[in-house]
Formats: C-alpha cells, structure tokens, sequence
C-alpha cells in the first residue's frame, strides 16, 4: 500500500480551483471554467455541465517506465507525488495532504467483475448530466473530466497490453466534498484500458487531511485522554481490588485510532468564494453560451438558473 504525506507551502490558491456562490459551483483551472455545477436543494445530488478540457497535470507515463516499475510500483506514488507539488495547475494548495492507494473499504464489495463494478460508477453524461446522491449512498463515484476515451483509441489500446501484463500505471482520483465523489484527475485513457480488458485498475487517491498544527494539538489530547483513562482504572482497581482490568488495552485501542485519524484523516476539500458571487456565476453562463453552441444555456434554463 501506498500512504504519502504532501506538506504544501506557498501555493495559497491552487491552479485547479473550486469556487463557490451559494449552491452553484464552478471548476476553474486558471482562467478556464472547466465544469459548471448546481448542488440540488435537499442533497439530492449535483447537476453538472462540462465547458472545457482540462490541461494535464501529468505527462505521458511511457511503457517503458511501467516496465521499470513492475516489480515495485509504489515508486508511481513517489513520482506522481513530486510531479502534482511541482505542478501550480494541479489542486494542491496550502496545507496537508494524503496520496494514497487506499480507496477505501465500500469500494469493490459486491463480486462484480472490474468491468461492471467501475461501469457503474462512473457519472455518465457530456458535456451534462447528473451526480447522484441518493442512488450512490456513500460516495464512491468516479467523476471523469472528460469522457473516457472508447476501446478503440490508439492510447488505450497501447495501455491495454499493459493492463494484462498487470503492470498498469495508476489513475489519479482527487477526493471532492462539495462534488461528494471523486474526481478523475489524470489516466482517462488508462482506466478505459482496464474496462476493456476486465482487470481491477490501480488506483491514488490525493485529498486533504489533517494539518500540522491540528495535529501536534489532537496528538496532546490523545495522550492526555490515554493517561486519564489509566487513571481512571487505577482508582477502580484500588477501590475493587486486582479483578477490575488495568485500562492499557481499550485505553490503547482508543490512542492507536485517534493517532491513525490525525496521522492521515479526512478534511473536507477546501473552496473559495467565487468574486461577483451569484451574479458572476451568470454571467459566466451567458458570456459561454453566447461564445459557443453547445446547449449551456439550455441546460441552465432547465435547473433553474
């Protein structure tokens, strides 16, 4: 299993930046609005439209350096790693950070095959459609950016060999709170391999967790709960006599989770308030659907905006 921990300075505003204004979203790399979003009320889940492609935060991962990797391919971990802190296009941005190959228990436990299992996941729709909340309770859907290339693509099909081969480079997932679901970063191409030759697809996953500072803190908590709770039983113990347990043991499982927790927990993914508030968001709406023909004005006339 790869567990990375990324400490991120002086990048206060990543480059692939979530903006929000009220329920309404928008996607930015840079300049460019990537994806326009709607949360419904009531939670039910997100409606989305796609206005553009995003640049790639990583570059092309040669067969060569699969071949390199196979026997160990927890280095991808280490080179996806320093290729994303050097990118300023990517969602890195001040704080701390997990990369991590552990996706997580809900996922893969219903003995479907690879091909059926990530089929269903995945959000369909393009350039719009819907994030469901309701129908994926647990948020485990995979987002693309873009629409996963066919079978027949020339880079799938130079990846599908090494999806057999079972030394595949890995697809890198970006953990989104506000889309509650994952977002497919980078290796479209890759994953489309994988479905094709009905192979479990590897996997990182980058998402925020718990800062420095927290975490100095919550440890100092922990132990002193540890501490007191000894206390605790060592006063029972000599009110009751040497038949009351010592504590250590449930004491100690108590330390060991919340250690775990502030070592690599979860934080929510940070967004920032899009300039002009509601008003901008619009704005963007209109200036897009007058400068191109693809329905955006149609799909925001339809929920409501």
């Amino acid at each position: 299993m790869t567990e990375l921990i990324l400490d991120v300075r002086d990048r206060p505003v990543p480059g692939l930046c979530l903006r929000t204004a009220g329920n309404r979203l928008i996607l930015a790399q840079g300049d460019d609005a990537l994806l326009l979003a709607i949360v419904e009320r009531y939670d039910k889940g997100v409606a989305f439209y796609r206005t553009a492609r995003p640049r790639p935060l990583l570059p092309p991962l040669r067969a060569a350096d699969a071949r390199a990797y196979a026997d160990r391919p927890e280095r991808w971990g280490h080179r996806i790693a320093a290729l994303l802190t050097a990118d300023p296009d990517g969602p890195l941005h001040d704080g701390r950070w997990v990369l991590t190959s552990e996706t997580g228990p809900q996922w893969n436990r219903h003995g479907l095959g690879p091909t059926a299992y990530w089929s269903e996941l995945l959000v369909e729709g393009h350039p719009d459609g819907y994030i469901d909340w309701w129908f994926h309770y647990g948020s485990s859907e995979l987002f693309p950016l873009r629409p996963l290339p066919g079978a027949g693509d020339a880079r799938v099909k130079a990846y599908r060999g090494q999806a057999r081969a079972g030394i595949l480079p890995p697809v890198l997932l970006w953990w989104v709170s506000g889309l509650d679901c994952h977002v497919l970063l980078d290796g479209h191409a890759r994953l489309a391999a994988a479905l094709a030759e009905d192979v479990e697809p590897p996997f990182l996953v980058l998402r925020r967790t718990v800062p420095h500072d927290d975490r100095e803190r919550g440890e100092a908590e922990a132990a002193a709960a540890y501490a007191a709770e000894l206390d605790r039983h060592r006063a029972l113990r000599d009110r009751h006599g040497p038949g009351v347990p010592d504590g250590a043991e449930s004491a100690g499982r108590t330390l060991v989770r919340r250690l775990e927790e502030l070592r690599s927990g979860e934080r929510p993914t940070w967004a920032w308030p899009l300039p002009g508030g509601e008003h901008a968001w619009h704005r963007i709406v209109r200036d897009l659907s007058t400068s191109t023909d693809t329905g955006l004005g149609s799909w925001a006339a339809q929920w409501g905006a």
